[in-house]
């Protein structure tokens, strides 16, 4: 039924299109009304006056609060928590009882929101990775492992690769036949003795898979001072820089278009991308420096020469310029995983460790 303030606006809407100069059979049709049901209303004196006979009929096979009560109360029971309807009205006839019909068990569970998981049902609530700030090199890793195609179908080489977050500088990496913690743990204390870090605090963040979690990699982690930190599983979002990358690394121009016939060639081509990677990359994350420029403290003294030349383009010619230049300032923090909400929650790396 169409209620009494929508008639009204209807009307409204149908005067008003005819006085415009529109013909009330169209202008019916485009408000989705027959002309009859509008020639009718017009003809009220009083369009509020709803004659209109309301049904207030109660049926008789509603459920009762009694019922609706007893039906949610036997769901989330301890012996029925975890089961459908399906299973809980039949268990319930085995034992003579009958309070409702299986589609009304249905319908109660989906009116109170508890149709879809109960009980051991329900899908656990996995908190997103802790949220790093990175103020300086070696505060915060991100490591992970990637294919490298064989000449042998269905045979891999993989590639460990272990990056700093801040600089986006690769701090080591290695090549081997088959992935495990042990060779995982074997690069990670080769990336921590090169940086020379001994002391000092460090997050090296991964995602979940067994060689990240290994008893081995984990012990190795825990003698050398490195707080672990893992992504929630399927969540490649939750180890953005290592997935970013392996993508660089994967389309690069020189990238072979063959497969790997030996796994020292793989290592001679890693070798030759991890030195391009970061003596010569200007990486778009970091304002356009290479991660070694970055790492090694020198970056801020070349954004501050590239910001002198614009300067300087714009007093020789500031009709060129109608608003800001590009962008040139030091990052000072990079985040891994930050919260939601504007403001990022900061952790102490010295802490985590």
């Amino acid at each position: 039924m169409i209620s009494l303030e929508e008639r009204k606006t209807t009307l409204e809407l149908l005067n008003e299109a005819c006085m415009a100069g529109a013909r009330k059979e169209k202008a019916c049709k485009i408000l989705e009304i027959n002309i009859r049901t509008a020639q009718r209303w017009g003809k009220q004196k009083d369009i509020t006056d709803d004659r209109r006979r309301y049904s207030k009929r109660n049926p008789s096979n509603k459920l009762s609060d009694e019922e609706r009560t007893m039906i949610l109360k036997t769901c989330n029971s301890s012996e029925y928590k975890s089961l459908p309807p399906s299973q809980i009205v039949p268990s319930l006839a085995d034992k003579g009882c009958y309070i409702a019909s299986e589609s009304s068990f249905y319908r109660v569970l989906k009116e109170t929101g508890q149709l879809k998981h109960r009980g051991k049902a329900k899908p656990a609530m996995i908190k997103r990775p802790e949220p790093y700030v990175a103020k300086s090199p070696n505060q915060v890793w991100t490591w992970d492992i990637t294919y490298l195609p064989t000449s042998v179908k269905g045979h891999f080489y993989y590639l460990y690769m272990i990056m700093d977050i801040f600089s986006r500088k690769i701090v080591g990496w290695e090549v081997y036949e088959k992935q495990s913690d042990k060779l995982a743990s074997i690069v990670a204390r080769k990336a921590y003795l090169s940086e020379k870090i001994s002391g000092k605090g460090l997050v090296l963040h991964s995602d979940n898979g067994s060689p990240m979690k290994g008893a081995t990699m984990l012990a190795t982690l825990q003698k050398l001072g490195i707080a672990s930190s893992f992504s929630r599983p399927s969540v490649s979002n939750d180890n953005p820089y290592s997935e970013a990358l392996f993508k660089t690394l994967k389309y690069k121009p020189g990238y072979p278009a063959k497969p790997f016939k030996s796994i020292e060639s793989s290592r001679n081509w890693v070798l030759k991308f991890v030195r391009w990677y970061n003596e010569e990359h200007k990486h778009s994350g970091i304002r356009y420096v290479s991660p070694a420029q970055r790492h090694c403290g020198i970056d801020l003294e070349i954004l501050e020469k590239r910001k002198k030349v614009y300067e300087e383009a714009i007093d020789k010619n500031p009709d060129r310029w109608s608003g800001k230049t590009r962008n040139w300032e030091f990052i000072e923090e990079v985040y891994l995983n930050p919260g939601r909400s504007k403001k990022k929650k900061e952790i102490s790396c010295d802490k985590a460790a």
